[in-house]
């Protein structure tokens, strides 16, 4: 499965932003956005040139694709089909990417970020309506219950998940139980809940060109 392999709080500092891609360490001191919140490479004095609408475009994008962790050619699919979906194409997308399950396992609380969310679907340790699944891109429905495997209940983050779930705000469409670790989809993903870090209505702007 591809996926970005490089430095992440790399990204962070690109795009000006933080997008939260290493969970609690992006809350604590040690964030390198924090530290040194200038874009990385050699800084440039000077008359610095404006960036062009269509940077500004592929800009939103790259924002959108790296907070989800996917690469371009699944990205642009999400937008085709946001596309020949009914509705605003910009919330189709969003909802496209938040009903991800590795996203939906991030959102529940089970894992930190959605790398490692999206590692521990990988390694089999979430069960999806009592099955075992093991693709990350997999997208849930209304309905769909989400726990964990008795094999992801023997190790060890799924405990230290569960001790810091009082903690975890989880958003209203989805509803979870802490002390049996499972969650349930009870609504479609509300957009304006989201919080998302890019604007979805620009990333069809750059697609529709």
């Amino acid at each position: 499965m591809a996926r970005y392999t490089g430095p992440v709080c790399r990204l962070c500092r690109r795009y000006g932003d933080k997008l939260y891609l290493k969970g609690e360490r992006c809350l604590s001191p040690k964030c390198a956005f924090e530290k040194r919140p200038s874009a990385p490479g050699q800084q440039k004095f000077g008359r610095r040139r404006r960036a062009s609408e269509r940077a500004l475009q592929l800009r939103e994008k790259q924002r959108a694709r790296f907070t989800y962790g996917i690469m371009e050619g699944q990205f642009r699919r999400y937008y085709k089909d946001a596309v020949r979906r009914a509705g605003v194409t910009g919330e189709n997308l969003v909802r496209f990417l938040e009903q991800r399950l590795d996203n939906t396992v991030f959102r529940l609380g089970f894992g930190d970020s959605r790398a490692q969310a999206r590692q521990i679907v990988r390694h089999g340790h979430i069960l999806l309506n009592s099955r075992k699944t093991d693709i990350p891109s997999c997208a849930v429905k209304v309905g769909d219950e989400i726990a964990w495997s008795p094999k992801g209940k023997r190790t060890e983050i799924s405990k230290v998940m569960q001790e810091g779930m009082q903690s975890k705000e989880v958003p209203d469409w989805l509803s979870v139980d802490a002390a049996t670790m499972v969650g349930r989809v009870v609504a479609l993903p509300d957009v304006a809940q989201v919080g998302a870090k890019f604007d979805p209505a620009v990333i069809v702007e750059y697609y529709s060109r």
